[in-house]
């Protein structure tokens, strides 16, 4: 009986909208004027403002930029940009990753999506593979497919099968492949191994016995193999075989994460590396020149994004870094671009996602302006083989060669909507007993209860 009157109200309430439109009432049919896109960072805003809609000069120190730029003063914009589509106006909503709070908001919008007004849908979202399941996997997000993104022949596998239901259904894309490497400091690896050569730095890490010698090395020499206790999770996490979450809802660690572990405690207890936090002031002012840490682990993005301190003109350390492959491929972060259910915007939606998975230019100026790895293997495999293309913050390393390398050996194996939060959960917990403000096992019983308020019906030891 409910639906049939559900049924029946939306028949007259369809109704009173047409009679509305042709009577002069509001024109419901008008849609997309607001494109909603909800995102916990703005590294995406920039790119999609310079690149698709054109309304961001790009970055041009020393004219070095693409003769595609057009001109406005001191100002250089990219010439293919599509601009802004006429009457639309892009609305960006920004919240904070940490603790959940962006999904909490993200949540609370699809949740919202069916009773919203045009203006106020989400149209798309961004999302990282530690919780993009979460979204995956339901009906608030929609199948690209349908909407004009079919295309995925030059994407790396593992980004569509991230955002690919159990369906068989793709719900979006990634606009960057993020292969981990190591980045180290050349005037430290000199002091240490006698090369500054990546192949031959290489040779000595290319495994965790051969890593952790070479800490044991640099605290010989007076330097941290690295500034955080938790530079080397990813590397670790990445390679799991079994979810942090089973079927019947029990926490379960993997043995990945045990050796990550037992590497934290033999690098504390001899103090190969700091107890900071990889985001934390002390760890990010190792990047300095004054710094003493030898190692970082992150993928393009990270040494783009994240190492402003060593890119300081003032007291940097611009150029004395490189890349290899390290111990064991992995990757760490990236972001996807999701279509939410019900967007009023789908065509626009579409040609953002293929502008940057298909569009040469585009993924091609993302590689060269912002030293990002693209994802698109056509694109990157060109930089790979160009004798002349390298990165002056690596010294002119060619780093996309490396990290067209690793791309290939990447798993997506085992996520898990409980993802996220786990690992923050646990790095946190663990970083208390590092520090030597609890002991172990109330670090682990912590993280259980973090674990239980956050997800009451997981089942911990």
């Amino acid at each position: 009986m409910k639906r049939k009157i559900l049924a029946l109200c939306m028949t007259f309430s369809i109704c009173a909208s047409l009679f509305s439109s042709c009577s002069g009432g509001e024109d419901e049919s008008r849609k997309g004027k607001t494109l909603n896109i909800y995102c916990w960072h703005d590294e995406f805003k920039g790119y999609c403002e310079t690149y698709y809609f054109g309304t961001k000069p790009i970055s041009d120190p020393d004219d070095s930029v693409a003769t595609k730029g057009k001109n406005t003063g001191d100002e250089v914009y990219y010439e293919g940009a599509k601009g802004m589509p006429e009457g639309v106006t892009v609305n960006w909503i920004i919240n904070p990753n940490d603790d959940g709070v962006y999904q909490d908001k993200l949540d609370a919008a699809l949740f919202n999506q069916e009773k919203a007004s045009y203006d106020d849908k989400v149209d798309m979202f961004l999302a990282e593979a530690d919780y993009i399941y979460k979204y995956i996997d339901t009906d608030y997000t929609a199948d690209i497919t349908k909407i004009g993104v079919t295309d995925f022949s030059n994407t790396y596998d593992y980004t569509v099968k991230a955002c690919t239901s159990a369906k068989g259904e793709i719900k979006g894309v990634s606009f960057q492949c993020c292969p981990s490497a190591v980045i180290y400091r050349r005037s430290i690896a000199r002091k240490v191994l006698g090369t500054d050569d990546p192949d031959e730095v290489q040779k000595y890490m290319e495994d965790w016995t051969g890593f952790n010698n070479v800490a044991a090395m640099a605290k010989e020499k007076g330097y941290y193999m690295t500034s955080s206790f938790a530079a080397t999770y990813r590397a670790y996490s990445a390679n799991k075989s079994i979810p942090w979450v089973d079927e019947n809802k029990n926490l379960q660690f993997d043995d990945t994460i045990m050796e990550w572990i037992d590497q934290t405690d033999m690098f504390v207890e001899n103090d190969y590396t700091l107890t900071a936090g990889i985001w934390d002031d002390e760890s990010m002012a190792q990047m300095l020149g004054s710094g003493k840490t030898m190692c970082y682990l992150g993928p393009a993005w990270y040494f783009n994004f994240s190492m402003g301190n060593a890119q300081d003109p003032e007291k940097g350390c611009f150029g004395d870094w490189a890349v290899c492959k390290g111990p064991q491929a992995h990757f760490w972060g990236g972001t996807w671009l999701v279509a939410a259910t019900g967007s009023d915007n789908e065509e626009l939606v579409a040609d953002i996602m293929n502008t940057f998975i298909n569009d040469k230019d585009v993924c091609s100026h993302l590689v060269t302006d912002v030293n990002q790895f693209s994802n698109n293997k056509s694109v990157n495999e060109s930089f790979a083989n160009d004798p002349d293309f390298g990165v002056d913050f690596l010294g002119g390393q060619n780093a996309t060669a490396v990290f067209c390398e690793l791309a290939g050996d990447v798993k997506f194996e085992h996520q898990t909507i409980y993802d996220q939060l786990c690992t923050e959960g646990l790095q946190n917990r663990l970083q208390e007993y590092w520090k030597g403000q609890v002991s172990k096992e109330e670090a682990m019983n912590n993280f259980y209860i973090y674990i239980k308020e956050k997800y009451p019906s997981v089942v911990t030891p």
